[in-house]
């Protein structure tokens, strides 16, 4: 699965938030998806004290969620840590992993922020765009944004709103438990995202995607599983 090539990744933070800027344009912030056969979830981690970076995709196949298809690449982190710029650390490792995948995903549910970000291209906006493949964030924690506390029901949500415009839905994936944030990535829609995101969570509060993404990024270069 080959990413469009439309810029570099040897950037500095400034050149790295101008490039957001020009790129939000780009994301799509509707779509249906006619037919889904696979999903696929991203994980990135680090090791050596952030020196390596870890990707993991596991694609599943939908409905059944069993996996078919996952990649794991390492790579030496390039990029510091910035708050909003953690597409240019991480997306480097993930689109390798994507790369190595036989088995195309329909959709991506990526652990992290769509455009539920102060620029409005979080990384799964930004792999979206790269990828043109419809995407989805969802996020454990909030980046930006005001809202409601969701009823305590599964499926029940509350808009994620921002200066006025609605940048992603606090969902309630399970009755009793913190809610996910989740936003449009690139080509879909905030309806068609939530809806995509509750069909791939099963009794957890976690997407099946997210993890499996998860389960494959925890396990180290010896093979064991671990955290990091």
């Amino acid at each position: 699965m080959k990413a469009r090539r439309l810029h570099g990744w040897n950037l500095t933070p400034k050149a790295a938030i101008a490039l957001q800027a020009e790129l939000r344009d780009r994301v799509v912030r509707a779509g249906q998806l006619a037919e889904v056969r696979h999903v696929a979830g991203v994980d990135v981690g680090f090791e050596r004290n952030g020196a390596v970076t870890r990707a993991a995709v596991a694609v599943l196949a939908f409905p059944g969620l069993e996996l078919v298809d996952k990649a794991v690449v390492r790579r030496p982190t390039r990029f510091p840590y910035v708050p909003g710029l953690l597409s240019f650390r991480e997306a480097p490792a993930a689109l390798a992993a994507f790369e190595r995948l036989r088995v195309a995903p329909d959709l991506i549910l990526y652990d992290g922020q769509g455009i539920a970000h102060p620029r409005r291209f979080g990384i799964a906006s930004h792999l979206g765009v790269l990828l043109d493949t419809p995407s989805i964030g969802v996020a454990k924690t909030r980046l930006i944004g005001e809202h409601r506390a969701p009823p305590d029901r599964r499926g029940a949500w509350a808009p994620l709103v921002d200066a006025g415009d609605t940048i992603g839905a606090v969902l309630r994936t399970r009755a009793g438990v913190k809610p996910l944030y989740v936003s449009i990535g690139h080509r879909i829609s905030l309806a068609a995202a939530v809806r995509w995101t509750m069909a791939c969570v099963t009794r957890y509060r976690l997407p099946e995607t997210t993890r499996w993404a998860h389960r494959l990024a925890s396990v180290d270069e010896s093979g064991r599983t671990g955290r990091f």
